[in-house]
Order: C-alpha cells, then sequence, then structure tokens
C-alpha cells in the first residue's frame, strides 16, 4: 500500500531525476494524484462487469492507481490492466505501483508492457489483431510528429493522419475500445480548432460520443510543477455511442475546490453546418446580445471577399537585408511592437530593424501598400484580449511596399489592401469583447492563428464599412467600440 499511498511523492522524486532531455525526448508529463482521481471518477459505475484497462504512457502508474481504486468500490466482476511505458526508469517504479495494487481489489491481473505504444498499435490495427478493451484512461505525451517519421508512417499504416503523439494515442485507444467502451484523457486543448487536427476530430466524432469536458480557468495549474503552458482539458467519450447533450465543468486550478458544471446540447459544442468541425467549449453563459449575434454574423472571409495570412517575413531567413534605419531602397519592416493604439506606428526605435532593403531575394516576400488590418499571432488565456488589431495605413507609413513581419497575421484582399472603410470595420470588429469571447470558446492555443480567424464569423461587408464610416480617424475606447458591434440591430 505504501506505493499508492505516496504516490504523488513518489512522481516527484522520479520527476526530479529525468532530464530536460528526456522530458523533451518522451513528451510526457506525470499526473498528480488529484487530477487522476477527478478522470477515474468520470467513469459510470463498473458494478458487476468485466473490465479490462488500458493505460497507454502509464508513467509511474497514478492514473491506473485512481482508476483501480473507484473501480473496486464498484465491485466489478473481473478487472485487468494493461499499462504501457517507453521509459525504463518509469517502469521501475510503475512495477511497484502495480504490485501493490493487489491490496485493492484481491485477483486483479496487471500486466507492463515495455513497448513502443504507436508503432505496436498501429500494427495491430492494421493487421486486425488488436487487443480489446472495456475502459482507458489516458494522459499521453505532448511532442509533434515529423512528416517522415516511423510514427507518422506507422499510423497512416493504420489510417490514421494526426501530427501529435498525444492525439495519436488518443485515436489508437479509441480503435482499441470495444464498442461502449469509454475513454477519459487529459490532454492540450488544441485539437479542438485549426487545420493541423480537423481529420484527427473527423475521427473522434465518428468514432465516439463526447459525454464531458472539463476546462481549466488556468492554463498552467494541470502540471504546475512541469512548468506547462498548455492549456489543458479532460474529456471523456463512450465509443459508438449516440451523441447528446456535453456535461460542460470548469475550475480554476486542479485542486478542482470551486467545481462547476453545465449541461449544454451538442449543437453548441460542434455548430450546425461547420465543415470543420471546430469543437467549442462555451463555459460562459452568452448574453441575450451575443446569441443574437452569433446567429446574424454568419459570413466567412470568403463571403466578404477577404484573406488572412501569416506575415511573409522570417527575419532570421533575411537577415543580411534588414536594415535598421529605412532608406530609400528599403521597405518598412513591420513588427508587433509597432502596433500603437489600434495602428501601426512606424518607424519605432528598438533593437530589430526597421526596414528590409528592396531586391530579387526580398521583393517575393513584400506586399503593395495599402490598408491592411494586423493581429498578433502571439497571445495568452490570461491577457485582456486574445486578438489585437492594428490598421496598418499609408497615409500613416509612406511606402511603396511592406514587410510584414511572421508574428501577426494579415487580413487582405487578394494579396492586397483592402479599401480604407472596410480595414477600419474589420478592426472594430476584432477589437469587440463578443469576438474575444466568441474566440475564447474554440480557441485554446498559445497563439493566434491565421487559421483561427478564418474559423471566426463575420457581418457582411456592407456593416463593416458603415461601421468604418462611423469610425473616422478617431481612436475608439472598448465601451464605444462594444456598443457598435452589439448595437446593429
Amino acid at each position: 500500500m505504501r506505493a499508492i499511498q505516496n504516490i504523488d511523492s513518489r512522481r516527484q522524486a522520479v520527476a526530479s531525476l529525468i532530464t530536460a532531455e528526456t522530458k523533451s525526448e518522451f513528451g510526457q508529463f506525470m499526473t498528480p494524484s488529484v487530477i487522476a482521481s477527478f478522470m477515474a471518477a468520470m467513469f459510470a459505475d463498473t458494478m458487476g462487469k468485466d473490465i479490462k484497462l488500458l493505460d497507454a504512457g502509464a508513467g509511474i502508474g497514478s492514473l491506473t492507481v485512481a482508476f483501480i481504486e473507484r473501480a473496486a468500490k464498484a465491485r466489478p466482476r473481473s478487472l485487468r490492466c494493461v499499462a504501457l511505458e517507453l521509459d525504463p526508469l518509469m517502469r521501475e517504479y510503475l512495477a511497484e505501483t502495480l504490485n501493490a495494487c493487489g491490496s485493492i481489489f484481491e485477483g486483479i491481473a496487471t500486466e507492463i508492457r515495455g513497448e513502443d505504444f504507436i508503432l505496436s498499435a498501429s500494427e495491430s490495427v492494421k493487421c486486425g489483431t488488436t487487443q480489446k478493451f472495456t475502459h482507458a484512461i489516458l494522459n499521453p505525451p505532448y511532442k509533434k510528429l515529423k512528416a517522415v517519421s516511423a510514427h507518422r508512417k506507422a499510423l497512416r499504416s493504420a489510417g490514421i493522419e494526426t501530427s501529435n503523439l498525444y492525439t495519436a494515442f488518443i485515436a489508437l485507444a479509441l480503435l482499441m475500445l470495444e464498442e461502449g467502451g469509454e475513454l477519459v484523457a487529459i490532454t492540450p486543448r488544441s485539437f479542438c480548432n485549426g487545420a493541423y487536427f480537423k481529420t484527427f476530430r473527423k475521427m473522434l466524432l465518428e468514432q465516439s460520443a463526447i459525454l464531458q469536458v472539463h476546462i481549466f480557468e488556468a492554463r498552467n495549474h494541470a502540471f504546475k510543477g512541469d512548468k506547462v503552458l498548455q492549456e489543458n482539458i479532460i474529456f471523456r467519450v463512450v465509443k459508438g455511442a449516440e451523441q447528446g447533450d456535453v456535461i460542460l465543468s470548469t475550475s480554476d486550478d486542479a485542486s478542482f475546490s470551486n467545481l462547476t458544471e453545465k449541461r449544454v446540447p451538442f449543437g453548441k459544442i460542434i455548430l450546425d453546418g461547420d465543415n470543420d468541425q471546430i469543437i467549442h467549449l462555451p463555459t460562459d453563459e452568452p448574453s441575450d446580445e451575443e446569441e443574437w449575434m452569433m446567429t446574424r454574423y454568419t459570413n466567412s472571409l470568403e463571403d466578404i471577399g477577404i484573406g488572412v495570412s501569416t506575415g511573409p517575413i522570417v527575419d532570421f531567413r533575411l537577415k543580411n537585408h534588414l536594415r535598421q534605419d529605412v532608406d530609400t531602397n528599403c521597405a518598412p519592416l513591420i513588427y508587433c511592437l509597432h502596433f500603437i493604439d489600434g495602428y501601426i506606428s512606424h518607424p519605432k526605435p528598438n533593437k530589430k530593424a526597421n526596414g528590409i532593403t528592396v531586391n530579387d531575394e526580398t521583393s517575393k516576400w513584400l506586399m503593395p501598400t495599402g490598408h491592411y488590418v494586423c493581429v498578433r499571432r502571439l497571445s495568452s488565456k490570461e491577457e485582456k484580449r486574445r486578438i489585437v488589431p492594428a490598421i496598418f495605413d499609408p497615409a500613416r507609413v509612406s511606402c511603396e511596399r511592406v514587410g510584414f513581419d511572421n508574428h501577426m497575421n494579415i487580413f487582405h484582399e487578394a494579396k492586397m489592401g483592402m479599401p480604407k472603410l472596410l480595414a477600419k470595420g474589420l478592426a472594430v470588429y476584432l477589437g469587440s469583447t463578443f469576438v474575444d469571447r466568441w474566440f475564447r470558446r474554440f480557441s485554446g492555443h498559445t497563439q493566434v492563428n491565421a487559421g483561427d480567424l478564418r474559423n471566426l464569423r463575420y457581418p457582411d461587408r456592407k456593416t463593416l464599412e458603415t461601421w468604418g464610416k462611423s469610425v473616422g480617424d478617431k481612436l475608439l475606447s472598448q465601451e464605444e467600440i462594444d456598443q457598435m458591434v452589439e448595437g446593429e440591430n
């Protein structure tokens, strides 16, 4: 029993033995017991059932122990646990943990496998020899998968296309579940939106029903000791179940001391007609005005003739062409530091360049002068605004061509500037509290990507131009912006 009772102290001890290089290699962060217990409690009752549990990337066994303690109280007919862990050091502690589980449930069968889960599970799925489980509990590793890696090749052979280890683990575990099997996992929230995870979202929604999602209000509290900055969520799905309402729960942090829950219709999680199947997590109750605007502002960027792209200048690749001052042979180079009071203010004394030489090598990365709306890419959940727009106005920055750094997104019209009034109205909309709250429903990224901005819905072009005309050249307060956006009824 000692191995179980002291599991948090053992987890911290093991964590201190693991180098930063090893953490980066395996991409795994061990689960605190309070989170493990919360996850185990999300499963349905196991009374009188034959339970077969999968814990892939098991670490020292915190999740398996929490599940066994929960399941044992419900008196299942049998209990078998398979834990996979690639790290030899972890496996030593995992064995000690699972050996102690016999005191929780008499007759429990446990098995530790030291194989690479992605490679072994992909092979079994491909060959149709997959061992089936009734339950899976996962804290999968977080790490990008290179397109040419052995893991990506193995996953493709099993019919899985995904770009991160954590979604690969979830996809494989789902395929290894029996019909009606349950999966509970803690992962980054990033799979909920974005083009990279579209195929995974489609597979998740086709294979299972989402029953519950838990959101931490503070980004870095789930794995605070490991300095993990991803916004993590916990979710429960049931394979082959009919989709119904979803329970959304929230807490400030991993203590769950102020836990709240509400039931949300699935139509507010995946919006009707959304081919990208973006997963919205509306933790706040929208006001009547917001509900009204969500039904009114339904245009895509394509509908209003606007595009958005990441700034094309990657400065370190063009460093020989960068200049501190802008001369006759230079175009202005715009960074986020040039965002001042809703406009691009250039030049600005700083350590970075203010200009880029115009020549054959740089010209393809420059854009013709005109009115553009710029949005910072880097953001954080704790910032007051996730979307921070600024207008590039050629009357304020005189030039023929302009370079935009790739740490921002650029709204444009066919890769050129847009009409002045449209740019002003678009900046008003993007700077509104309504858009900020709408964006937070589906985006948990530490960045605001061009794809995220495409996934927003917008007013029609005429409405944006009307707002732009109302703005004139004055600087609006947040209250004035919100009144304009919310008052168009």
